[in-house]
């Protein structure tokens, strides 16, 4: 379980210096922060399930967005808890996925905007859509080779209809 920690917080035992050591100990431990991810995230799929539905209701396509985005958001905050605010900002913003992190929150706002001051519908669930699209492109930003494996998939379709292996 330890080994699992030091992976997921990305700390090995003798890089820590004095400082990081201190504010280990003021920090939550393992333990709650998966107790927080896994609520944070079950919360998060249950407000994007709970938005789905309320689809369905007269006007209920400001609550489907509003549900939905936050959903997204309480997914992504999850991680949080697992890595640090402050680490999970870095790797947020690191090159190999700054455009896909900036695409996702452009669409998380976006969402937003069209339903509550635009006042577009139809937009309002075409950007939930791409919102759906950029969080899995964000996700997949984590995966080591995960983004270029499905960059290769596509070409290979778009060249061929023959087998697309990623290699």
């Amino acid at each position: 379980m330890e080994k699992l920690r030091r992976v997921l917080t990305g700390q090995d035992d003798e890089e820590q210096g004095l400082t990081t050591q201190v504010l280990d100990a003021s920090t939550l431990s393992f333990g709650t922060r998966v107790r927080w991810f896994a609520i944070c995230f079950v919360a998060g799929i249950v407000c994007s399930i709970l938005g789905t539905a309320l689809l369905w209701l007269p006007k209920g396509i400001k609550l489907f967005a509003l549900f939905y985005t936050l959903g997204n958001i309480a997914a992504l905050a999850s991680t949080c808890f697992l890595m640090g605010p402050l680490k999970q900002l870095k790797a947020m913003f690191e090159p190999k996925r700054l455009i896909a992190t900036i695409v996702m929150l452009l669409f998380l706002v976006l969402t937003l905007c069209a339903v509550f001051w635009w006042n577009k519908k139809g937009l309002a669930v075409l950007f939930c859509i791409l919102q759906f699209l950029a969080m899995t492109w964000y996700s997949l930003s984590y995966i080591p080779f995960a983004s270029s494996c499905m960059y290769k998939k596509g070409m290979k379709a778009s060249q061929t209809q023959s087998e697309t292996t990623c290699e």
